[in-house]
């Protein structure tokens, strides 16, 4: 029988015209041979979302379309019985190409047929849907389980390394986020700006406070010692004077101060007693260290007496002899270290603490190294064997009290073959014809010098040169009972962190006995070879590493710098636009130093700056490495206070100091530490801490308190450290 299907698209919509398209034909040509009536047409409405059936002709038609409907069922029946995977074959056709034939449910009352992409009745769709559901749902399982378990195979030894670093960064992340809970917790006035410090705290030094000492019953010189409690801690901000100035640039600062920025009068000036104290000179707001008279060169001719006592033509020989790091002992106003300086020479000078005309705080403001120190109690938070040289010119201690004790440490700190030079009226022959108690002293000292195995090399005027043994056997050939004894394996401590004082000889356990004129010279020493960087636990890729990171970082840092320094320089309150100053980094303080790779790094950039290398007493200590290599430094506690004034570095440095501070059980939170870093920081100084990228977020929000103005610098696409660059600005208190 011939059957006409007849398909008329009345509407679809094309770039905003309607067109008449050809009607699809079915994949199992159910059209073709299904019968139907002749008039019988099919189209599908105008509006969206809605297919239909038009019926045309008599009502006899309704009749016809439900035989057809019969005989097409049992077609169906006859070649698929019974199979839902026809039927959801099917049914995507039908979504496309839906079928002509008219439902057997026949029209509805407003003359169009159900909906021609149901299938059967309501139940068996509902059915259709939920075993395509299962269906899809065990594809999507299985799929999943493939592809986990193809990509756990997948995963090499660097992807769980890599892996392993991210947990890292997960823990660091949650301890910097705990961190912040901690300072939110306290509430907002918690994280308001901090504080200015009262006007009696501009020269103040937390862990230095003689009238409590004195309370505590501390005496005999032992009041101006250190001691850090728990309420040392100063959280303020500390005000420069009123009348402060920057620092001239370098080298001019070095010979030249202004008189405001530290606490002495021209009367304490001239009336001090010390030959290096008095070379000096007051002019108006400013104190000059050089000067045109003869009068006033004492310092290089008493410099160049002491080479030729050691055997030397002048200072400049002083290299050759091995020397390269001097401490200096009450040093005045730092004019013996300043004249070294020049001929690569790096004098520490340490003091007393003085509250008026401190001599470590003129010192400082030259731009010398210098720090807070004495010998009536405790050891000096030096190794053993540190110094090439110790001098003492009119330094006040009494060398002879306590038994030699003050000796002892001297003795400690020296290294083997090293040199302690003493400036004392003392030591002058003819006083001891008019003073027998004077040459009664100095005979105990001589004798004792004598049992620490110090050889008496000269003796010129007031002036005396003694070399400590290099051998150890000398102390074994004594006479028993001639001298203090040899310190037990478990009393040497190598780094001793103010520990009382030892009476007796330390350092005799340390694998880095070796004579001073056995080592390499400067700059020589600074590159310790493969069997030396043994005696620290350290291989040379190590170390080569760390150099080459550094230089690589003091690039970086100058490049980011420079523009900020050389070309917009700050404008100081009260001032017109300063001209871009040639170079005003004369020190840095590196907060952990590691193996001083800061300090070797700017050395060979050919900085005019020194470096003070502090190690963390919460990290690995390498402090006899560096000071073997010809730096200076020191072991400290950053949850204390810092030995010395404020405002006395120009560049602040910490690597990873956070994440070794958060690793450790925390005495102090990252706000105390940055307290502390404002006091150490001079105006206008700077501030370079790298670290990891949380915890640098939680130090930026901190600089806001501290009133600095800060920035994040990306290190690298692969890094996840970032830079935190800031810089101190200069506040000046209102005069009354």
């Amino acid at each position: 029988m011939s059957v006409l299907c007849k398909i008329e698209v009345v509407g679809v919509r094309k770039h905003g015209t309607w067109t008449s398209v050809e009607g699809c034909r079915l994949a199992d040509s159910i059209c073709s041979s299904t019968p139907t009536n002749k008039g019988l047409t099919m189209s599908w409405p105008l509006h969206r979302g809605v297919s239909g059936i038009r019926n045309s002709g008599n009502n006899n038609d309704f009749w016809d379309s439900q035989l057809k409907d019969k005989t097409e069922k049992e077609d169906l029946d006859r070649n698929h019985p019974s199979d839902p995977s026809y039927l959801s074959l099917r049914f995507p056709f039908r979504l496309f190409c839906p079928d002509s034939s008219p439902s057997k449910y026949g029209t509805t009352e407003n003359g169009f047929a159900p909906d021609p992409f149901s299938i059967g009745s309501p139940r068996s769709r509902h059915k259709l849907t939920v075993l395509f559901l299962k269906l899809s749902l065990i594809v999507i399982v299985i799929l999943g389980l493939t592809g986990s378990f193809w990509w756990t195979l997948s995963i090499s030894t660097s992807s769980r390394g890599l892996i392993f670093n991210g947990y890292r960064r997960l823990q660091e992340q949650l301890v910097s986020d705990l961190w912040d809970i901690g300072e939110l917790s306290l509430g907002p006035p918690r994280m308001k700006e901090i504080d200015f410090c009262p006007e009696e705290s501009e020269n103040h030094i937390p862990c230095f406070n003689v009238s409590e000492n004195l309370a505590m019953g501390y005496s005999d010189g032992n009041e101006y010692d250190r001691l850090c409690g728990q309420g040392s801690r100063q959280s303020c901000l500390v005000l420069p004077p009123v009348n402060y100035k920057i620092p001239l640039r370098w080298s001019t600062g070095r010979d030249v101060i202004w008189v405001a920025n530290v606490k002495i009068t021209g009367q304490e000036v001239f009336t001090s007693g010390s030959l290096t104290k008095r070379m000096m000179m007051l002019e108006e707001q400013q104190i000059s260290f050089r000067s045109a008279s003869l009068m006033f060169d004492g310092v290089e001719d008493y410099s160049h007496q002491i080479a030729e006592m050691i055997g030397l033509r002048n200072e400049s020989n002083f290299i050759q002899a091995g020397v390269r790091t001097i401490l200096d002992i009450g040093c005045g106003y730092g004019s013996f270290g300043a004249h070294l300086f020049s001929k690569q020479l790096l004098t520490m000078c340490i003091a007393n603490y003085e509250s008026s005309g401190s001599q470590v705080q003129l010192t400082l403001e030259r731009g010398l190294p210098a720090m807070i120190g004495s010998f009536n109690l405790n050891q000096l938070p030096y190794p053993s064997l540190s110094f090439d040289m110790l001098h003492c010119a009119r330094c006040g201690i009494d060398w002879d009290k306590r038994d030699g004790i003050f000796l002892i440490e001297v003795d400690r700190v020296l290294k083997p073959g090293g040199y302690f030079v003493w400036t004392s009226p003392l030591t002058n022959v003819q006083s001891f014809l008019r003073n027998k108690e004077k040459q009664k002293r100095w005979n105990f000292i001589r004798d004792f010098a004598e049992n620490l195995c110090w050889e008496l090399l000269s003796q010129q005027d007031e002036t005396v040169l003694w070399k400590k043994t290099g051998k150890k056997n000398c102390y074994n050939s004594r006479k028993p009972g001639s001298g203090p004894p040899i310190c037990s394996k478990g009393q040497d401590i190598e780094s001793p962190y103010y520990r009382p004082l030892q009476n007796c000889i330390g350092g005799t356990h340390s694998r880095r006995w070796l004579p001073i004129e056995e080592r390499p010279t400067w700059p020589s020493r600074s590159n310790l070879n493969k069997n030396e960087l043994a005696l620290y636990g350290l291989h040379l890729e190590e170390l080569n590493e760390d150099t080459a990171n550094y230089k690589t970082a003091v690039r970086n840092y100058w490049s980011l710098l420079s523009p900020l320094i050389f070309s917009d320089h700050p404008k100081r309150p009260g001032d017109e636009d300063p001209s871009p100053p040639y170079n005003m980094l004369r020190n840095v303080l590196d907060m952990n130093a590691r193996y001083g790779g800061l300090n070797a790094a700017l050395l060979e950039a050919g900085k005019s700056v020194w470096v003070m290398n502090v190690v963390p007493r919460s990290g690995p200590n390498y402090l006899p490495l560096i000071l073997d290599r010809g730096y200076v430094g020191l072991l400290h506690d950053w949850c204390e206070a810092f030995p010395t004034y404020p405002r006395t570095y120009d560049m602040v440095h910490a690597e990873g100091l956070l994440s070794l501070e958060t690793s450790q059980h925390r005495r102090c939170t990252m706000l105390d530490v940055f307290t502390e870093i404002d006091r150490l920081l001079r105006p206008e100084g700077w501030v370079i801490i790298r670290d990891t990228a949380p915890l640098i977020g939680s130090a930026r929000v901190l600089t806001t308190r501290l009133k600095w103005d800060a920035r994040v610098v990306e290190i690298g696409s692969n890094s996840d450290e970032r830079l935190l660059i800031c810089q101190k600005p200069f506040l000046k208190r209102q005069a009354i």
